[in-house]
């Protein structure tokens, strides 16, 4: 996650998700451009982002969407003090709610958080917007893999990656929960994720690819061009009508191992995070957001090994 500190304004969400498409081959491309931010989306991004999905599932120019990201990363997660600093306008306004006779439940009840939660499980939020694209999506990875942008990869049909991306997710280490985590189990196997999720510690490419997340791993200075080639083959093997069977077929698949359900069952278990009572010296997210998440996340990295680390200059520190 991001700290979302920066001199300058938030910029608009047509900035941060760029999107193009060619007639020719009929690929289009997502991009995320806040490299400053290591790519992160705010919550009018996140919906942007699902509104350019939607749209490319509708339209007869598109066969296949790339998503990439600007500068060295693909992303490290969703502007969440971006979230936190919301207000009740804020929050109706994420859930798409332009009705100003209603009020958002009141801080302290379940329905607080849990609203959004389940929020976070609906495609039109932009988390699992991936699931319900009718045409071929590949995720270009590359350096930090985290947090929301770990969501797309595992969402994606496929996905393409640079030899030195992480993957994983913050959240098992200040908050426990995330909400793809069904889906991750599926993709990598059980024992795997376990691992990420109890120790925290991020995966490289390597070891996804040894457990079938990733299709292939490159050098990073291949990686676009072997995206473009993957995209170009998926372009030319079928009609879009193919792919949209196809698809459909895809995704009667993963709501029968239970995706939807896997989405909801986290956005509960989200939810009851605030009655989680920390033992002497945990790290948690109130506490984090209070100090900075970016630092608090950092100056919490320092207690694990060097290999257990998120931080890519901190995995280089010995101990």
């Amino acid at each position: 996650m991001t700290d979302g500190s920066s001199t300058r304004a938030t910029p608009p969400p047509e900035e941060i998700v760029l999107y193009e498409k060619d007639l020719d081959t009929k690929i289009a491309t997502i991009t995320f451009n806040r490299p400053d931010h290591l790519n992160a989306p705010t919550s009018a991004a996140r919906l942007r982002y699902a509104d350019l999905l939607r749209g490319a599932t509708v339209d007869d120019d598109v066969k296949v969407v790339v998503i990439r990201g600007v500068g060295d990363n693909l992303g490290s997660g969703a502007d969440l003090p971006d979230f936190m600093a919301g207000s009740e306008a804020d929050r109706l306004a994420e859930l798409r709610v332009d009705d100003p006779g209603v009020t958002y439940p009141p801080q302290g009840s379940f329905r607080h958080g849990a609203t959004m939660g389940q929020w976070y499980a609906n495609a039109a939020a932009g988390n699992r917007a991936l699931q319900e694209l009718k045409k071929i999506s590949i995720v270009e990875a590359k350096g930090y893999c985290y947090g929301w942008h770990f969501y797309q990869c595992a969402d994606a049909d496929l996905v393409i990656s640079s030899d030195d991306a992480l993957f994983g997710h913050p959240s098992f280490r200040y908050y426990g929960w995330g909400p793809r985590m069904w889906t991750w189990v599926l993709t990598m196997g059980l024992r795997p994720f376990q691992e990420m999720v109890f120790t925290g510690r991020p995966f490289t490419a390597e070891e996804m690819l040894a457990c079938n997340f990733l299709n292939k791993v490159v050098a990073r200075d291949q990686l676009e061009a072997e995206v473009a080639k993957y995209a170009l083959a998926c372009a030319r093997n079928r009609p879009v009508d193919s792919v949209f069977q196809q698809k459909m077929f895809f995704e009667v698949v993963k709501q029968f191992q239970g995706e939807y359900m896997g989405s909801l069952l986290s956005a509960m278990f989200e939810s009851l995070g605030s009655t989680v009572r920390p033992d002497e010296g945990d790290f948690m997210l109130g506490d984090a957001i209070d100090a900075g998440l970016a630092d608090s996340v950092n100056d919490n990295d320092a207690k694990f090994p060097p290999e257990f680390r998120l931080s890519k200059t901190r995995r280089e520190e010995e101990e």
